[in-house]
């Protein structure tokens, strides 16, 4: 593997276990699975990972902070979001999402947004459901158990684990300020994956 090519050096991606897998895997997460660990469990592509980061930041780097929104109902993924927010002045939602917020113009805290990206298709489903109703573009964070139907963009990743989380968020809100122009390409963040990491 091209080291240099990678995003972060390749041991800040194992260290994280962003690539461990789940003991389960679908049809559609086929193209991202690099080998099955004797223990049973699938382990992702680190290249395919790091690739489908970059293209994910390229992407949404064509829009505005505001015309974003990230929805994690998942726990270990809240400081993720949150801190991804405070760098990049992206909309988030962590926690329970509640259905409607971005079809019912109705509702108080109504949302008009041009993209969404979810951090677990399947506990964020009211999410995509909604996005696929008002016809905006999903990018998710998958795992080896997920399904893709409906998602117009997967990052394949762990997006269980806590560190995973928290250095993809990390790399993405880099990637996103550099893309953007707002961040110098040799610079980094003042902050770390760490700062990303839910304890």
């Amino acid at each position: 593997m091209a080291e240099e090519k990678l995003l972060v050096p390749i041991d800040q991606y194992l260290k994280a276990g962003i690539h461990i897998g789940t003991k389960f895997r679908t049809k559609y997460m086929d193209n991202f699975i690099y080998k099955t660990r004797p223990d049973g469990l699938y382990v992702l592509n680190l290249q395919k990972i790091d690739e489908r980061i970059d293209l994910a930041a390229k992407f949404l780097a064509k829009y505005a902070p505001k015309d974003i929104l990230v929805v994690c109902r998942r726990e270990n993924g809240w400081k993720p979001v949150r801190m991804f927010n405070k760098v990049t002045e992206i909309r988030v939602f962590a926690g329970r999402y509640p259905p409607g917020i971005l079809t019912n113009t109705n509702l108080e805290n109504f949302l008009e947004v041009k993209v969404l990206v979810v951090v677990d298709a399947w506990p964020d489903r009211n999410a995509i459901n909604d996005a696929m109703k008002v016809g905006i573009p999903v990018v998710a964070l998958c795992d080896t158990n997920n399904q893709t139907n409906n998602i117009d963009f997967v990052i394949p990743c762990n997006n269980k684990g806590k560190k995973a989380l928290g250095i993809l968020f990390h790399i993405l809100a880099t990637q996103y300020l550099r893309e953007r122009g707002l961040l110098d390409r040799n610079k980094e963040l003042d902050l770390t994956a760490e700062d990303f990491t839910e304890q």
